[in-house]
């Protein structure tokens, strides 16, 4: 994995400035400190920023084919690369390295911008077509690679993070309310919106395509459950065990490729773990080196059951204890990498915790990432259970709500989060005058969030799923708790449960096997009955929050404060300065504490944003 940044003129008439295409680069170095590639042609300019994963000495960027009409640049990993070669190869396709994802050249020769289907990774790359004049930007299925770009004066300009893209001097910065808005109404941001007015996110599974001045954004790939006449219920659970066993097995292989020593995270919880065994299965003679986090609060803390996994896989162990203290300390560094305001504070664990893998020299590392949103792992999964059978309800307030969520899901019985008709009461009273006079332009619930068509007719469980996915995994999970913690310290972060056959396993399996009666995941439950010890199958699942706003107020951080001071919140102008004043008195309240399960923490939202401003230097709206 490493930076890519592009500038491309639609009408080919300017040659991109490379002293800027260079800038864009350096801004994104710790994605690619090992290397730097350049290529400039009439209208085309490509930056590339290396870590050096795979064949070290030759995997040099940016790369062509043998007569240099196709050039590309690719942050990513693409793991059936060895199958893709030989096929390649059989047709008489000429390779320069042993790199991986060299085969997206000569696949692009093929089948053009079906290469995408062909692909299992995890990957952001530009390729150019000189004999046709076409430029592909592509991205993987869920998303685990970012990709950012916007049209500027004619000018096509992308990048790896919006920190490159904001170094373009053509590119001003501005706050997108309707990515705040977001930010405020669900888990994170949704792709297309970021936070920076018309900045967009390639969305995951989607290709854009500029050809003939023209650009298009079109979907290679998405997450379809089948509806719920074609569930197949007939699947038995030993079948379903055998299925999921091969897929997730190949996924740890491909994975476990490298030229450089390969780690894992251990969380202690069952999906970590499950991985860990999985990889001291296929290399049992390899003292892989594992990393975690404790905590000096025995409540939350996972260390039992962390070295219970040390033994059995015999892994070199690094932990680090973190210390809440620590947070607020981390949080400006946080939001620079996340380049978006945050809910909350537990990126800053996850920060400390990708600092300990690079301070052991170790530069990827297998994570457990994306089995709560494929395997029902979410309490709302069992919610949505206990609420099958209820009657409707007459309230009026609840009758709103149904009626926005047959808007939005096209099936007002089904509740995911939140209410979001009394919500806007919320935000509202949250916003300043200002915005609250134009809320319904950049009102977010107003706007398309996601393809209803995927959701109509499919059973509850594979709607939430569904949403998880869209909400929740791509821009959230995968964003600002793991390509973004993991590159801030140059170490790749790869997926196993992420591996497209294993999203097609897990689709192909009746709701039954992944929530069974009350309980949550399963099947990953049964499969891990293999492979771990009784007392991690079993053990409660935890859900980690780190302290949120309460806790920093409580603490009396002199900068806090001036952030969330009634002077700032007025002089910025985003957000009301007597609700902020009411939230500053009941959190600060000794001994209070939110819900970060259930419970909205507002006032982190409001002071991350103000970090978020200050870190960009975007403008403020006045009073």
């Amino acid at each position: 994995m490493c930076g890519i940044v592009g500038i491309y003129h639609l009408q080919r008439e300017i040659t991109p400035s490379q002293a800027i295409l260079k800038k864009m680069a350096d801004t994104i170095v710790y994605r690619g400190p090992d290397d730097e590639g350049y290529h400039i042609d009439k209208g085309l300019g490509f930056g590339f920023r290396r870590l050096s994963i795979i064949d070290l000495g030759g995997g040099h960027q940016p790369i062509s084919n043998e007569d240099s009409t196709v050039m590309l640049i690719c942050n990513g990993e693409i793991y059936n690369y060895k199958e893709l070669r030989r096929n390649l190869q059989l047709d008489g396709h000429l390779f320069k390295t042993d790199c991986d994802i060299e085969v997206l050249v000569h696949l692009y020769e093929e089948v053009g911008e079906n290469l995408l289907k062909e692909l299992n990774g995890q990957f952001a790359f530009a390729i150019f077509d000189q004999k046709r004049e076409r430029l592909l930007l592509g991205r993987d299925h869920v998303g685990i690679a970012p990709l950012f770009y916007t049209v500027v004066d004619n000018t096509l300009i992308f990048a790896s993070e919006i920190k490159a893209i904001l170094q373009h001097p053509a590119v001003q910065r501005e706050v997108d309310l309707t990515g705040l808005d977001q930010m405020l109404t669900f888990p994170g941001l949704i792709s297309p919106r970021t936070m920076f007015k018309n900045i967009h996110a390639l969305k995951p599974g989607h290709y854009l395509l500029v050809e003939n001045g023209k650009l298009s954004v079109r979907e290679y790939w998405d997450l379809s459950y089948p509806t719920s006449d074609h569930i197949n219920y007939q699947l038995s659970e030993t079948d379903a065990l055998e299925m999921l066993d091969e897929q997730l097995r190949k996924a740890v292989n491909y994975r476990l490729n490298a030229d450089v020593p390969v780690g894992f995270y251990l969380s202690g919880g069952l999906d970590s773990s499950l991985i860990a065994s999985l990889i001291h299965a296929l290399s049992p003679g390899e003292h892989r080196h594992s990393f975690s986090i404790g905590f000096a609060q025995q409540e939350i803390d996972e260390r039992r059951y962390q070295r219970m996994m040390v033994e059995q896989v015999k892994s070199q162990h690094h932990e680090t204890v973190f210390d809440w203290r620590a947070i607020s300390e981390r949080l400006p560094a946080i939001i620079y990498h996340a380049e978006s305001p945050l809910k909350e504070s537990y990126n800053t664990c996850s920060l400390a915790l990708s600092q300990l893998v690079h301070q052991h020299d170790i530069r990827v590392v297998l994570t457990g990432e994306g089995a709560d949103e494929l395997f029902a792992g979410y309490v709302g999964y069992r919610f949505d259970q206990q609420r099958q059978g209820e009657e409707e309800s007459t309230d009026l307030d609840e009758l709103l709500a149904q009626e926005l969520q047959e808007k939005l899901w096209s099936d007002g019985q089904f509740f995911y989060e939140k209410n979001y008709h009394s919500f806007k009461d919320t935000k509202t009273a949250l916003y300043s005058q200002a915005l609250v006079d134009q809320f319904d332009q950049f009102d977010c619930i107003q706007r398309p969030l996601v393809d209803k068509s995927k959701l109509q007719g499919r059973h509850a469980l594979h709607k939430r799923s569904y949403l998880d996915f869209k909400f929740r995994l791509s821009d959230h999970l995968l964003a600002d708790h793991g390509d973004r913690v993991a590159y801030a310290n140059s170490v790749e972060a790869r997926y196993p449960f992420l591996d497209v056959n294993v999203i097609a396993t897990a689709q192909k399996l009746p709701p039954n096997l992944l929530l069974n009666g009350m309980i949550e995941k399963y099947i990953l439950k049964q499969l891990s009955v293999r492979y771990l010890p009784e007392a991690v199958i079993k053990r409660e699942k935890f859900s980690f929050v780190a302290p949120g706003s309460p806790y920093l107020l409580q603490q009396n951080v002199p900068w806090i404060n001036d952030l969330l001071s009634r002077e700032r919140i007025q002089r910025d102008g985003y957000f009301n300065p007597e609700t902020v004043e009411r939230l500053k008195k009941i959190y600060g309240t000794p001994g209070f504490t939110l819900s970060q399960t259930f419970d909205d923490d507002l006032l982190m939202m409001v002071l991350t944003f103000n970090i978020f401003l200050d870190t960009f230097h975007l403008p403020r709206i006045g009073s």
